[in-house]
């Protein structure tokens, strides 16, 4: 009995070691090609030892988890990465004609056992819901969207709900997320974020470069530290911030992030900050964010504190304003580093004090003793049996040339220049005065059709080989730039310049807000200015307020005001359609 069961023992333990080895064979087989093991595995080896760096694979789940290992994290304490539940499709009704073929077919040949086996059939499970285990439901879950549920690395959307984010997750998520290519959309609710979650967030979203959306809903943060999302390295086109309880302090700085005198945001397109705490300062100070900005396209302050003087402030900057001190000295720098078309494109620039009485073809002595002893140095190197009288007669002959080539060069230019003049007379049409916009918007083209025209006068009639013709600047695509507000054509008025206010906004949400008549009559002459002003001079980009909801405000919907407003923004609706002549009781106007 002892043989045996020593026997068995032996055997034992021959099974383990050949389970050690192979365990070792796939460990160096996972190494060699790539693969790293986690960190939980290499710690039961040698805690003290340090893990390898991790590269990322660009599957966000495998990733993730990872890094949350390497964070210490256990396993039950890591959140599950699932793709976000969706509703149930609706079922598409039965045919009626296949319905009627299988009866008809039942009907023929009768199976007296379809009965007993349909009844001991159990009933499939409802596809309207998924149980899961007791809390599982509360346990921390990151839901993903994705192009392809095959392919894992296809992640566009991140969804988080219902659980803190701290410093050590998001030091995970920038990790994570700039690898994710596709990533587009992040949508975090009630997250419970600090002040350097936030910062942190705005440091490394640039890194993201498809990462347009970012909502951040239901989520208070007391310092307000929103603004640091939409920098001037963002490259989000959509925020929201909605019901997070932003008070003035907040939208100041948010204002201030849309635009100031030298800086503005290049890319976000779409602001949401209803359900918040926002007064008529916060109000103003978003309306002065859009002075300067030409990029924001929807601006919602649903459901806030706003009263007259925010609307009024509102209208103001969407009608027309006049321009501050600081906003007048930034216009003349941006004037001076421009220039006038004649200034900057035909006129040479002034001589120096110095230079202004010496003609252009005449050296000063200075400069030509500077150059006569480098070259005597040279000759005497290179030849020293060469004869002073020699050197005097190469001096002479270079200096004569050198007049020369001066003389005519000057002679040159007052040709061009004439020709210049001539041609900014004829381009301007006799010297009268143009607006400011077209001025600004025509150095390009001229300054290009002047260079062209200068390189085919200054040949002198050569023939040109098809090498060296180039495209003419009109068949090459235009590259607009959007123009500085403060470079608009402007008026003068009491002893003020006023310029046009902000027509790129064409959406703006001020419903369930505290606004009387006051302010909607400084909203109706606000859009009444804009209209005017695109039937007199019409512009493809800037179409001006489209959309406007004022509903939920303190104000009748019987007051003239309020229904002279809503008559006017109909008909500037792009989604309303007019009632047809037989339906017009059925057709239900938005307002």
């Amino acid at each position: 009995m002892s043989s045996a069961s020593t026997s068995r023992a032996m055997l034992k333990t021959l099974s383990v070691v050949k389970k050690v080895k192979m365990g070792k064979r796939v460990e160096k087989i996972l190494k060699d090609k790539g693969g790293s093991t986690s960190a939980q595995d290499n710690g039961d080896d040698d805690p003290n030892k340090t893990p390898e760096p991790y590269i990322c694979t660009g599957i966000f789940e495998a990733d993730f988890t990872e890094f949350c290992r390497r964070n210490l994290l256990k396993d039950n304490e890591i959140p599950a990465v699932v793709i976000r539940p969706k509703p149930p499709c609706a079922q598409a009704p039965p045919d009626n004609k296949s319905k009627d073929s299988k009866d008809s077919n039942a009907s023929k040949d009768p199976t007296p056992d379809e009965g007993v086996d349909a009844a001991n059939q159990e009933e499939a499970p409802p596809k309207t819901y998924v149980t899961k285990d007791k809390y599982a439901y509360f346990r921390p879950v990151v839901q993903v969207e994705m192009e392809n549920e095959d392919k894992p690395t296809t992640v566009t959307e991140i969804y988080i709900r219902g659980w803190k984010v701290d410093s050590l997750m998001v030091g995970i998520f920038k990790q994570c997320w700039p690898i994710i290519e596709k990533l587009s959309v992040v949508n975090l609710w009630n997250v419970n974020l600090s002040e350097d979650v936030v910062k942190e967030f705005a440091s490394f979203l640039p890194q993201c470069q498809n990462l347009k959306t970012l909502v951040i809903d239901g989520t208070w943060c007391p310092e307000e530290p929103w603004s640091l999302l939409i920098g001037e390295d963002s490259l989000l086109t959509s925020l929201s911030l909605r019901n997070n309880g932003i008070t003035d302090k907040g939208a100041v700085m948010i204002g201030k992030a849309l635009s100031t005198v030298k800086s503005s945001n290049k890319n976000l397109v779409s602001l949401n900050l209803s359900g918040n705490k926002i007064t008529d300062v916060g109000a103003v100070a978003i309306a002065n964010g859009l002075r300067m900005n030409r990029v924001l396209l929807s601006l919602s302050l649903a459901n806030n504190n706003v009263s007259d003087e925010g609307a009024k402030k509102l209208g103001e900057v969407l009608s027309r304003f006049p321009l501050t001190h600081e906003e007048v000295v930034e216009r003349r720098k941006l004037l001076s580093e421009k220039g006038s078309p004649d200034q900057g494109l035909l006129k040479s620039p002034p001589p120096s004090r110095r230079d202004r009485d010496r003609p252009g073809s005449v050296r000063s002595s200075s400069h030509m003793d500077k150059t006569d002893k480098k070259r005597d140095k040279s000759s005497k190197k290179k030849d020293t049996k060469r004869s002073d009288k020699d050197k005097d007669d190469a001096r002479s002959n270079r200096s004569s040339a050198d007049a020369k080539k001066d003389k005519d060069d000057t002679t040159k230019g007052k040709k061009e220049d004439k020709w210049k003049k001539g041609l900014l007379k004829a381009s301007i049409g006799g010297g009268s005065r143009t607006s400011l916009v077209g001025a600004v918007s025509q150095p390009t083209a001229n300054a290009s059709f002047v260079a062209d025209t200068m390189s085919t006068k200054t040949s002198k009639g050569k023939k040109t080989s098809s090498k060296d013709k180039r495209v003419p600047e009109s068949d090459s695509p235009e590259i607009l730039e959007a123009i500085n507000p403060l470079l608009e054509q402007v008026e003068s008025m009491d002893n003020q310049l006023w310029i046009p206010g902000n027509r790129c906004l064409i959406n703006l949400n001020l419903s369930r807000n505290k606004i009387t008549d006051t302010g909607m009559k400084g909203l109706l002459l606000a859009v009444q200015y804009q209209i005017t002003l695109l039937n007199l001079a019409p512009s493809p980009a800037m179409k001006g307020i489209l959309r406007m909801s004022l509903t939920g405000n303190d104000v009748k919907k019987t007051d003239e005001t309020y229904v002279k407003l809503q008559e006017v923004l109909l008909a500037r609706d792009p989604y309303y359609k007019p009632p047809e002549k037989g339906g017009g009781d059925n057709q239900s106007l938005a307002g």
